[in-house]
């Protein structure tokens, strides 16, 4: 089934006119909107398969076109440029370059998963759009995700120590999405958090010992001690390599 609609049309290719009577009846502007060929010869033949190796995509090859994904999308009522229906399309034709045109927004899913649940042919497109957003950032199309930022910390300390501690998961995680903890502290969600959790409002009010008894004082301790101790799995040293050797293999494998 084409996919016709005029906003997915490049506005170069829609030709009107701004003043023009054909027997007697205006048909300027909108109304005689031509639009021009094209030839596509960059398909991608095997990209449908590539896409399908992405948790979410297994589906794909299953779509009929019937647009039901799209009508029902959270997204697509708030911007119509958000169609699930085209990037399946594009998908299943393999024009990748298509795709990349709206590498901006195909991220904004919001897993609703409207779409999934209407889906008479259990395509799963919410599943379909995570795996283009990671399509995307694995082949450099685009940058990485904060939440994709946070899972290779995550993961990279699991590797290294057998365990994660917690403060330096957060700090190296806002260190390399470039986030400033002392603005997010001062002014941000960050300072705010800490205040309500701490009760910082019984200080200012002169209630000491309720401000004290509120205050995670060995909690916090025990946090600045592991950060200067990392804290680590009993004998993980071999373990570690083995997982983070199988973790590699396994991307270059997914990767081709």
């Amino acid at each position: 089934m084409a996919i016709h609609e005029k906003t997915l049309i490049d506005p170069d290719r829609l030709i009107t006119s701004d003043s023009l009577v054909v027997d007697g009846v205006d048909v300027s502007g909108h109304w005689n909107t031509m639009i021009l060929p094209r030839t596509l010869r960059d398909y991608d033949d095997g990209f449908e398969d590539h896409l399908k190796q992405y948790s979410g995509a297994e589906n794909v090859h299953r779509c009929w076109q019937c647009g039901s994904c799209t009508n029902s999308c959270t997204m697509y009522a708030q911007n119509t440029d958000f169609n699930p229906r085209y990037w399946i399309y594009l998908t299943r034709l393999g024009l990748t370059e298509e795709i990349l045109k709206d590498k901006e927004i195909i991220w904004q899913c919001v897993s609703c998963n409207k779409c999934t649940n209407i889906c008479p042919k259990d395509v799963r497109p919410e599943g379909v759009m995570k795996a283009l957003a990671h399509w995307i950032e694995a082949e450099g199309h685009g940058a990485k995700s904060n939440s994709t930022v946070f899972d290779e910390e995550f993961a990279r300390q699991c590797l290294v120590r057998g365990r994660i501690e917690d403060s330096e998961v957060m700090s190296n995680f806002y260190k390399l999405s470039q986030q400033d903890i002392k603005e997010m502290a001062l002014h941000g969600w960050l300072g705010i958090f800490v205040a309500r959790m701490n009760k910082w409002n019984e200080l200012r009010h002169g209630h000491v010992f309720r401000f004290l008894a509120r205050t995670p004082i060995m909690h916090s301790l025990h946090m600045g001690w592991s950060m200067i101790f990392k804290p680590k799995t009993k004998s993980w040293g071999r373990t570690g390599e083995v997982l983070s050797q199988y973790v590699k293999e396994q991307k270059e494998l997914a990767h081709g």
